[in-house]
């Protein structure tokens, strides 16, 4: 359901959303810090790609990157975007990667739609496909509290997280956080949104 939607609207989101996150300054320094985590260390995913900016910015930042979209039609945009990368479709319930293959996971606000009893199983998934000290970066919106809000999200129902609760699930998951961001809500922005860091021991 989730792909269909996005499918339909792929051009119109990948126009909305390349003005959006390059316009904020904490988001990039998000991507940075990864992205001096992981460095030389390996293979990274940006899992939940899109139409494949961010991985070109990875790239840009020296990582050896490819992106995973549920969506065909992202996957295709993200090709056209930076054709010298990998992209493939896939899901992030189940990754075609081998088990301790990965130095670096890139989960940008690719959870949003996945309905909380899913989301340990995504972060088990991470932590098989990781390599011992790679890292994993996740943005979500962000809860006012520690209860998980469903929002009316353009293409389909979506949730807000609080960072705390993320990080317990990604514990259980064989995940210890390393540090956070919180930023305000920007112009023409209904809620606050966080990054996660997190380090498989």
């Amino acid at each position: 359901m989730t792909a269909a939607a996005y499918d339909a609207l792929a051009v119109r989101y990948a126009e909305f959303s390349l003005e959006v996150w390059d316009s904020s300054a904490l988001d990039r320094a998000a991507w940075a810090a990864f992205a001096d985590s992981v460095r030389g260390a390996g293979p990274v995913a940006d899992l939940g790609c899109g139409p494949g900016h961010v991985t070109a910015h990875l790239r840009d930042l020296g990582l050896d990157v490819f992106g995973v979209d549920l969506t065909p039609a992202m996957v295709e945009l993200a090709r056209a975007h930076a054709p010298d990368l990998r992209f493939e479709v896939g899901s992030m319930a189940a990754l075609d990667i081998p088990d301790a293959s990965l130095a670096g996971i890139l989960s940008w606000y690719s959870m949003i739609h996945t309905p909380p009893a899913e989301v340990p199983g995504y972060f088990a998934e991470f932590t098989r496909t990781l390599a011992p000290g790679g890292h994993v970066l996740v943005g979500c919106f962000e809860a006012e509290d520690d209860v998980v809000t469903p929002f009316d999200h353009a293409v389909t129902t979506a949730y807000r997280w609080s960072l705390s609760e993320l990080a317990r699930l990604a514990g259980a998951a064989g995940l210890a956080e390393v540090g956070r961001i919180h930023r305000e809500p920007g112009e023409q922005e209904r809620f606050g949104h966080g990054a996660l860091l997190l380090r498989k021991p």
